[in-house]
């Protein structure tokens, strides 16, 4: 059997990031250390085409992404991870990007295809208050106590917030405080 036969059935013949059945094709996510089925996705023209130009598919295309994150298979989920990490101005892709759950080594690999970097080629460097490196999915601590406009609550200092994931400023990371998803600045944070 096949790794594209092997996709057909696993996928039971539909795009696994939109469900889409037209024009379907296997694709192998870069930065495995695996090669074959455990490497693949089956995926429609429309996803293909947008792992190479992201900007080429409306961000409402990967509302689909709502199932994908849930997905069994672990290619799947690294690159639905790596879908919603390209849509950091859609606060629905932010929630959803907080839901997902990926083991250590799934992290690993969906942030290796993460090319954030800036204009030189420098990867993007975030530190906290005592000017340690902070990193994607990292546990900080709040040191000051902080109003959360909007959302009428403080986070108190102490207050800790696991999983965090770095934004394209370095001054700012993403967490969810109280079950809110907010922006803290990375002065006010330590690392647990």
């Amino acid at each position: 059997m096949t790794v594209d036969t092997e996709l057909m059935d696993r996928a039971n013949g539909q795009c696994e990031l939109c469900t889409a059945t037209a024009s379907l094709s296997t694709y192998v996510l870069p930065g495995a250390n695996i090669q074959g089925l455990g490497a693949s996705v089956l995926l429609c023209a429309t996803c293909l085409g947008a792992t190479e130009q992201p900007s080429t598919v409306s961000p409402n295309h990967w509302r689909a992404l709502k199932d994908s994150i849930w997905s069994e298979h672990t290619p799947v989920k690294v690159l639905a991870y790596r879908m919603l990490k390209g849509l950091k101005d859609q606060p629905w892709a932010q929630d959803l990007l907080g839901q997902i759950y990926l083991d250590d080594d799934a992290l690993v690999w969906a942030d290796a295809g993460d090319h954030s970097t800036q204009g030189d080629g420098e990867t993007l460097t975030v530190v906290d208050s005592n000017g340690t490196q902070l990193l994607e999915g990292d546990t900080v601590t709040l040191i000051k106590d902080l109003v959360v406009k909007g959302a009428n609550f403080t986070a108190k200092r102490g207050t800790v917030v696991k999983g965090i994931n770095l934004t394209d400023d370095p001054k700012y990371i993403e967490g969810r405080v109280n079950g809110t998803r907010i922006v803290l600045v990375a002065a006010y944070l330590k690392k647990a």
